[in-house]
């Protein structure tokens, strides 16, 4: 970073600390957005990188939108699809623009979202804005490029389940949902993967349907002036036809009864458990994502009782953690850990569940909500210190209601969370019939000494 920006960003972020003290709005930089005709989101945050500008498009589609039965995974497809070349840009034409530029680019994929996004120089906004608005128009690509690519998402899957975190996420998501498409996860399921080469005719109605312009949002951070971005930005992709329409996405029932299984892994290996609860929707308007988030602190950082209990007092797990992640649908608390000795396992979940009660019974140390809050709003404070990390953190915002005045909307239910809002959420969320355990160990050797 030049020497001359400091003064400025140090500026920026201790105007973003006092916010986090005072509770006013938790975002410190000016948003100035607009919409297209075709109903294309355009936001625009100035902020001090001279000569850098982080260019992010998202697309409020992920794998929660997958409902045709024998097609998950497809969102997670484009990701790999989308630089596979146009006409004017084939594949090597696109990836020797941006080494000319000097630029980063890649993408990802969530249950909610598909995410393309570049850092680069300021001066080739204009070539980022063409390159990319001609992707997300002219998309091409043949049957052979298509299967080829296909393939290489069941190498990726494969890879991935090496990992016992995948399994698990597999198995918990099947056993929580009957009918939502949470059921399957980002990656899809292995049948649907397997069977993908044969679906290129599908692909092509899949990025007809999702890549339209009112089901995206392109968010520009940096060095940027808002009034030129938006007349470039309608240059480049006025012509951009909209057509989106929302799938239909089922409702979850309510879970009756609680669920478990077991999954038995082939090398020795300690126990793993995951757990889940059902969980409310992402809201930027009431105390529940705020309070859950909230929670997962005050019951699972490192700082809690149980992390200490589990963690540096009794030594029977590796590590746990619990978390809430925002979702557009009603999704699950997780908690996840891995035990030392299966003789402890029946402990751990004693441990888990007593503190999980404790909470549920009488309100949390009012004195110590009020430091994670203060912590949580000093840590976000902190991490906009680039015009990267500044893209990231909206775009979470933009993904969940595509306002980005959500973020400070977020922030300033996290201040009117009360230890009884805690106790109330705790009792509503930690209920044991909603509860799904997975267990993942080695039989024969019950994992005493794995690793």
């Amino acid at each position: 970073m030049p020497h001359r920006t400091i003064p400025a960003l140090a500026a920026a972020l201790a105007l973003c600390l006092v916010s986090a003290v005072r509770g006013a709005d938790i975002f410190p930089y000016e948003v100035h957005e607009t919409k297209l005709e075709n109903g294309l989101k355009v936001v625009v945050i100035p902020f001090d990188s001279p000569g850098i500008v982080a260019y992010h498009t998202i697309v409020r589609t992920g794998s929660r939108d997958e409902v045709e039965a024998g097609h998950s995974g497809f969102a997670h497809f484009f990701e790999h699809m989308m630089f596979r070349g146009t006409e004017r840009y084939s594949e090597d034409d696109y990836n020797d623009a941006l080494k000319r530029m000097g630029a980063d680019s890649n993408a990802f994929t969530s249950d909610d979202r598909t995410q393309y996004y570049i850092v680069g120089p300021s001066r080739e906004l204009e070539t980022m804005m063409d390159i990319e608005s001609d992707r997300f128009r002219n998309l091409e690509y043949g049957e052979d490029v298509f299967r080829r690519e296909a393939l290489a998402v069941l190498g990726e899957y494969n890879k991935n389940i090496s990992n016992p975190f995948l399994p698990m996420y597999e198995r918990m998501r099947e056993l929580a949902f009957d009918r939502h498409t949470y059921r399957h996860t980002t990656m899809g399921y292995l049948a649907d993967i397997r069977a993908m080469p044969g679906y290129y005719d599908y692909s092509l109605s899949f990025f007809d349907r999702f890549y339209r312009p009112e089901n995206c949002v392109l968010l520009i951070v940096g060095d940027a002036e808002p009034e030129a971005t938006f007349e470039m930005a309608a240059r480049y992709y006025g012509e951009w036809q909209p057509g989106y329409e929302a799938p239909s996405i089922e409702a979850e029932t309510p879970q009756v009864e609680p669920e478990e299984a077991t999954i038995e892994w082939p090398g020795p290996i300690r126990p793993h458990l995951m757990i889940g609860y059902h969980a409310p929707a992402f809201s930027d308007t009431t105390t529940a994502t705020a309070g859950l988030d909230l929670l997962g602190q005050l019951l699972f950082s490192e700082s809690a009782d149980l992390y200490q209990k589990l963690v540096v007092e009794e030594q029977w797990v590796d590590f746990v953690n619990g978390s809430y992640s925002d979702h557009r649908d009603p999704y699950l608390f997780t908690i996840y850990t891995r035990v030392k000795s299966e003789e402890n396992v029946p402990k751990v979940l004693q441990a888990i569940e007593e503190h999980i009660a404790a909470a549920q019974a009488e309100p949390v140390d009012a004195d110590r909500l009020e430091r994670i809050k203060s912590h949580m709003r000093y840590q976000f404070a902190l991490g906009l210190d680039s015009a990267a990390s500044v893209a990231f953190t909206l775009s979470g915002y933009l993904s969940m209601t595509g306002d980005p005045e959500s973020v400070n909307r977020v922030y300033a239910q996290y201040q009117a969370v009360t230890a009884a809002d805690i106790q109330r959420i705790a009792g509503e969320v930690f209920q044991p019939e909603r509860r799904t355990l997975v267990r993942l160990i080695h039989p024969t050797t019950g994992a005493a000494g794995g690793s």
